[in-house]
Formats: structure tokens, C-alpha cells, sequence
């Protein structure tokens, strides 16, 4: 693949971020993106190594090997059909993965590895902008009718792929635009949403009908969803966070990140009333508990908004600067990464417990009571935290945004009234192998991406939208040509 001897001929060379003191100063992306024949050399340096482990690495199974090669040579045109042969949704793939497949290039074992990401992003918007994307419109309909809810990535990847075989379906979103976490949950300057509103023009083209502001099992009954229709897919996501039940957690200032993030989403995007609901951090010292990328969402948001100061606090070991490669390649390994929101602006603190949140007269929170923690391996080779002793102290905080990761899928509403099998941490039950694939335990009910399988990725949603979407397919017709 590429060029044989390219990855010793040419440099690693990727994307490059406008300088900090510009980008904090709006909401829109500040990528710089690479030439085409920046991309030509890149793509080069993709070696015939044998067995591509950056399939494995991979969630969407793309064929990365091939694409590089296509776009080396200068066959955009066909690069594009082969990405687009397992990833609906390159654009989005390509700006906010976090890109396990270059963990897993053989050239990362010297740290190194192809630009994968880079180029999978450059294929998609070259091929929106020489307009080589347009809507796949099924020759034949089945007369079969799917309801989709939620329209998130697995959701509207289920959807299309759906749409694509002749089925009618109908995309159900409980906030009042498409796009689900991909368009109030990831801030614009990760995402622009443009990209997805022309995505949801190619389906509408495509047949897929949207319902937004409709929250099944609210203003729509999810056993309507049954009679009305011949299956239907749980796409939900995982939305239940995570809380911090101590003393002073109903102090003003006090908020889960998904509430911070979307509300200054929908004031970004110029949603009607938004800015009224803002949650504001301008001149405030802002706390992100959390380390993920929730959490690094919120710090550059918050940096945005003209924060005093932002700390990020993590309760486990401060990871280290660099993996052994003989230990973790080729799978993801453990290390101290720093986002581009992280290199705006914050103070990172690791092995760090919140006992309290401290308030004012007013009830106004004013600082945080933490302590220092420790973890050691007990008798059977699990990990314990213990607390540090006289190790207490204290952070100022105006604003505080709880970023600790989501428990399982919101279970009042539709999950409760369908009455579907959850497992044992609350998500909705459903095996992605067999003749039941993504099947529910209620009949003609399927699920996929995070409502299944908990928090996750991006592409492991795509990947678990598509695949639901043959599941569903086999269920009304017998067999699919869908990918698998």
C-alpha cells in the first residue's frame, strides 16, 4: 500500500491548529488542513507491513490501507467509495475520533504512524466539495415501515443504511434539532454543524423522514411505535451522568457537563431563547471534575466564555508521558495525552477526591474540599483507593461541571414503558452475534450504540448503527445485502 519505501523517505507530518490566542476567541473550527499534495505523501507513507493492524484498531472496519493508497496516487474519487463502503459519516469521523487505528499503525511502534485521520477527513471534504456526495436513493421500496429513535451517529447511520434497501424510515429526536450529541453535546469549534445539516439533507433526499422535539415514551408512546410500525431500532445513547452525591451538591454553580455543553451549543447554533438559559463562565474559576473528553470539551468551552482560571481535576494516577510499546502495541494503551482545549488553558491534577462543595451565605458555591488519593493493588490484584492523610485542601470555584462519564441509557420514559431487558449495568440487553443480533427482548425491537452497549465512541456507534441496521433488514426480508 502507498509507496514501498515511502515511510522512510517522508516525514510524519499532520494538521496544524490556528495559534491559541485566535481560536478562544470563537466557536468555529481551527484546523489547518494539509495540501493535496501534503496528503499525496502522506498517504506514501502507508507500508506494506503485512497484516494492517490498524484494522484492528479501527471500530468502523475501514479499509485504511486502501483509501491511502487511493489518495497517494490521487484517486480521490475512488478513495471516497471505499470509505464511505463502511463509515457513513467520514466528516464527523475524521474531526473528533480519537483515532485508535494510529495507535495501532506498525509505524506507531516508532511513534510514527500514519496521518490516518488526516487523510480519512481530508477524502470526505474533498469529495462534499467537488460534489461526488450525493443522495443514494433506493430503486425499489419494501413497503416496510422502521422507526428509529434517537438521531445520533448510530441512529442516522442505522437510518440511512435502512433507507438505502427501500424501507420507510422515521427518525424520532427529543431535542428539537437532528443530530443528537453530535450537534448540542460536541462544541462547534470540534464540529461544525453544517456538516451534519447536509448529511440530514442527503437523507431527507434519501427518504428518511425526522421528527424533532418528540421524546418517545412523552409526547409519544413507545408501544404506538409498535403498532405502527414493523420494527423499530433503539438509538437513544447513554444519557443518565454520572453524580457526586457529597454535601453541597444542590449549591448555584454546581452542574453536570452535558447541561453546561448543551446549553452553550444551542446559544452558539442560534437556537431561539438559548442565550436566556447559558450557563455562564466568564470571569468565573471554573472546576472540571473529570478527565475524559466530556471534561477537556468543557475547559475549552469555558476558556471561550473568558473564564478566570480552569483546573481539571482526575481521581486517578496521573498516566505516563509515554507507553512501553512492547507491553500495549498494537491496542490502545494507557498514556498522558493533552487535548487542544487542555493546551488553551488549565491546570491538570491527578489522584484528586472531592469530599464537599463549599458555598457562600447565599448559597453560592465558593470552593471545592478535596483530598489527596492513592491506589495499590490488594490481596487479589485489584486496585483500591485510599485517602492520603492531612492531605485536605481546598479549590475556589464559581462553577463547577461534573464530567464523570454517563451510567446507562435514561430508563423513565420508553425504556420502562417498552418493559425491555436491561443487563447488569442498566443498559438495554441485546447481543450483537447470532440470529438475534441487536434484537431486544421485546419482539421487532432492536438496539444499538450507546443504549446498548454504554458509553463509547463515535465509530463504535456507526459501526453498531449499521449492523443493526442488516439485523433489522434480515428481521422484515429473510437475508440483507447490507455489510455486515
Amino acid at each position: 500500500m502507498g509507496k514501498p519505501t515511502g515511510f522512510k523517505e517522508v516525514e510524519r507530518q499532520e494538521r496544524t491548529y490556528a495559534p491559541v490566542g485566535d481560536r478562544v476567541n470563537h466557536f468555529e473550527e481551527f484546523v489547518i488542513p494539509l495540501s493535496d499534495e501534503q496528503l499525496s505523501l502522506q498517504g506514501a507513507r502507508c507500508m506494506d507491513c503485512g497484516i494492517p493492524f490498524c484494522h484492528q484498531g479501527c471500530p468502523v472496519n475501514n479499509i485504511i490501507p486502501d483509501w491511502n493508497d487511493l489518495v497517494y496516487r490521487g484517486q480521490w474519487q475512488d478513495a471516497i467509495e471505499v470509505l464511505h463502503s463502511t463509515n457513513n459519516f467520514p466528516e464527523v469521523t475524521g474531526r473528533i475520533c480519537p483515532a485508535p487505528c494510529q495507535e495501532s499503525c506498525t509505524l506507531n511502534i516508532t511513534d510514527e504512524p500514519v496521518t490516518i485521520k488526516t487523510i480519512e477527513c481530508a477524502i470526505a471534504d474533498k469529495a462534499w466539495e467537488e460534489g461526488w456526495i450525493k443522495p443514494q436513493v433506493a430503486r425499489h421500496r419494501t413497503g416496510k415501515r422502521v422507526a428509529v429513535v434517537g438521531s445520533g451517529p448510530a441512529g442516522l447511520a442505522a437510518a440511512q443504511q435502512l433507507a438505502r434497501v427501500g424501507h420507510s424510515v422515521v427518525v424520532y429526536e427529543k431535542q428539537d434539532r437532528i443530530g443528537g450529541l453530535l450537534r448540542y453535546g460536541i462544541p462547534d469549534f470540534k464540529l461544525n454543524k453544517r456538516l451534519l445539516d447536509r448529511r440530514v439533507a442527503q437523507m431527507r433526499a434519501e427518504g428518511v423522514e425526522f421528527h424533532a422535539n418528540t421524546a418517545i415514551g412523552e409526547d409519544l408512546s413507545a408501544r404506538q411505535l409498535i403498532d405502527d410500525f414493523d420494527a423499530v431500532l433503539l438509538a437513544a445513547g447513554s444519557e443518565k451522568p454520572r453524580d457526586l452525591p457529597i454535601p453541597g451538591r444542590d449549591l448555584k454553580g454546581v452542574e453536570f457537563a452535558m447541561d453546561f455543553l448543551r446549553a452553550n451549543s444551542k446559544a452558539v447554533q442560534g437556537v431561539a431563547g438559548a442565550a436566556d438559559h447559558l450557563i455562564p463562565a466568564q470571569g468565573k474559576h471554573v472546576v472540571v471534575i473529570g478527565g475524559g473528553d466530556t471534561g477537556s470539551d468543557c475547559i475549552g468551552t469555558s476558556n471561550r466564555h473568558g473564564a478566570a482560571s480552569v483546573t481539571q481535576i482526575e481521581i486517578l494516577d496521573r498516566p505516563p508521558e509515554k507507553e512501553d510499546k512492547g507491553l500495549t502495541w498494537p491496542d490502545w494503551p494507557n498514556k498522558l495525552r493533552t487535548s487542544t482545549s487542555q493546551e488553551e488553558g488549565c491546570e491538570r491534577l491527578w489522584n484528586v477526591l472531592t469530599k464537599e462543595f463549599l458555598g457562600d451565605d447565599e448559597g453560592n458555591l465558593r470552593a471545592l474540599k478535596c483530598v489527596l488519593v492513592r491506589w495499590d493493588k490488594d490481596a487479589n490484584g485489584r486496585w483500591q483507593m485510599s485517602e492520603v492523610e492531612d492531605s485536605a485542601f481546598e479549590i475556589k470555584a464559581d462553577l463547577v461541571t461534573l464530567a464523570m462519564g454517563f451510567v446507562h441509557p435514561v430508563h423513565e420514559g420508553m425504556v420502562q414503558e417498552l418493559g425491555v431487558e436491561l443487563d447488569a449495568r442498566g443498559n438495554v440487553k441485546g447481543s450483537t452475534e447470532g440470529n438475534h443480533a441487536y434484537h431486544t427482548s421485546v419482539e421487532g425491537v432492536f438496539a444499538a450504540g450507546d443504549v446498548r452497549r454504554g458509553q463509547s465512541l463515535v465509530v463504535w456507534a456507526i459501526l453498531e448503527g449499521r449492523q443493526a441496521a442488516r439485523a433489522v433488514d434480515e428481521y422484515l426480508m429473510g437475508s440483507s445485502n447490507l455489510p455486515r
